[in-house]
């Protein structure tokens, strides 16, 4: 999510596979209908207009190609649809600029050229970043920079519950501290735990940091995450309102300032700076210490399949403009996200040292399809957010739930 979490995009919404024939009509150039001198570029930030530094951004690497850029910004949940129909109609963007978990759908249905095939040098780029873009052992891209979920404190709730920060490296740690907060009269922690790919994604930290799979969402380690988060709210160290929580409505608990901790993301550290009290960030844990690995929000730069093949050259003369290390910098900074490179997070801690927590973070995070799950992830995803759902109200066990998702994660990915 790179501003308002009203505009997170770590999510992809919908990986949408099919294309609903009538209402979606393709603005792109790149068939030459509007003179080869014109690239287009397919973004998802229709917040920013062309007076921003994105927009300012793509003229100049258009400019430094010798190029006009056309650009296009759509909602997060209507890009895919309409790059899968624009590839259908042969009239696909130069270039484009997509969530990362959709890279894997728009691979497998043929839309995008990899990274060999317009000599995209990922050298530099982190690897774990860089297999959200990854589909069957090829790259389709560059992530033009990465977010991801952290732990946001408020200090004087802390303070007043006898809590000393350091002291949380685990999960006994960490509910040990919200068991002296609700003690102290205060709140505990507050998440989002949504019957959606929004409370999925909230919810892989604890599992992936439990040391389970997603290709066994019934294992004893899922189950220890499970039953982490059902055990909170039966202590009420979290509210029951989690449950329904996007992360906008957990964050607007937290900034209330009666809770200890939020879970929630890069995006929010403006809002953070508004809520009038003092916090600080931490690392989720990892069950038995360390950071947890958490999934990786952001978009990937991508150069989709063209009738013309000679239009590439300068495609990939854009996307490198765009994702270089002294634009990375600039565009970081403008979608608030972790550069995907040691050598400009290195910057980007250096002018704000609050970003180190996030740098670590991003570090440790992984592409929800990762692990070589690609398209099968938004069928594991389901399954999960129906257990979490399941367990949290108590309407079966933890174990029951788990056992009910990975007979059906199994079933939709055969």
């Amino acid at each position: 999510m790179n501003q308002l979490a009203s505009r997170w995009r770590g999510l992809g919404v919908t990986l949408v596979a099919l294309v609903t024939a009538g209402g979606l009509v393709a603005c792109s150039s790149s068939d030459g209908t509007t003179g080869g001198s014109t690239y287009t570029i397919w973004d998802p930030y229709p917040q920013f207009d062309d007076s921003s530094n994105w927009v300012k951004l793509l003229s100049d690497c258009g400019s430094k190609a010798g190029v006009t850029v056309k650009r296009t910004a759509f909602d997060t949940s209507d890009l895919t649809s309409k790059t899968l129909l624009a590839a259908q109609q042969g009239n696909a963007p130069d270039v484009l600029i997509v969530d990362n978990p959709v890279i894997s759908t728009l691979a497998e249905a043929g839309v995008l050229t990899t990274s060999d095939d317009n000599k995209l040098d990922t050298s530099a780029i982190d690897q774990n970043l860089l297999g959200a873009g990854q589909s069957g052992g090829k790259t389709y891209g560059i992530p033009i920079g990465a977010n991801t979920l952290a732990l946001y404190y408020n200090k004087a709730v802390l303070q007043a519950s006898g809590v000393d920060i350091a002291s949380v490296k685990d999960w006994a740690s960490l509910t040990a501290a919200l068991a002296k907060t609700t003690a102290a009269g205060k709140k505990g922690i507050t998440f989002s735990a949504i019957g959606t790919e929004e409370g999925s994604f909230q919810f892989l930290p604890w599992f992936w940091g439990s040391g389970a799979h997603l290709t066994k969402l019934d294992s004893a380690e899922a189950v220890s995450a499970v039953t982490l988060w059902t055990d909170w709210l039966k202590k009420g160290y979290a509210p029951n309102s989690a449950i329904n929580n996007t992360q906008t409505t957990s964050w607007q608990e937290f900034a209330t300032g009666q809770y200890a901790f939020a879970e929630n993301g890069t995006w929010q550290l403006a809002n953070a700076k508004k809520t009038g009290f003092e916090y600080g960030i931490i690392a989720i844990p990892a069950i038995n210490g360390g950071t947890a690995a958490a999934p990786t929000g952001g978009e990937f730069v991508s150069v989709p399949v063209q009738k013309t093949t000679s239009r590439y050259a300068v495609s990939q003369k854009l996307v490198a403009c765009l994702t270089d290390s002294d634009n990375s910098l600039t565009t970081t900074t403008t979608l608030s996200y972790i550069a995907p490179t040691a050598a400009v997070q290195a910057k980007q801690v250096a002018a704000n040292p609050e970003l180190k927590v996030w740098v670590e973070a991003v570090g440790a995070a992984k592409g929800r399809t990762g692990d070589n799950l690609g398209t099968k992830y938004p069928k594991i995803s389901q399954p999960l957010w129906t257990a979490m759902q399941a367990a949290l109200s108590g309407s079966a066990t933890p174990q029951a739930a788990l056992t009910t998702a990975q007979a059906a994660a199994a079933a939709a990915t055969k």
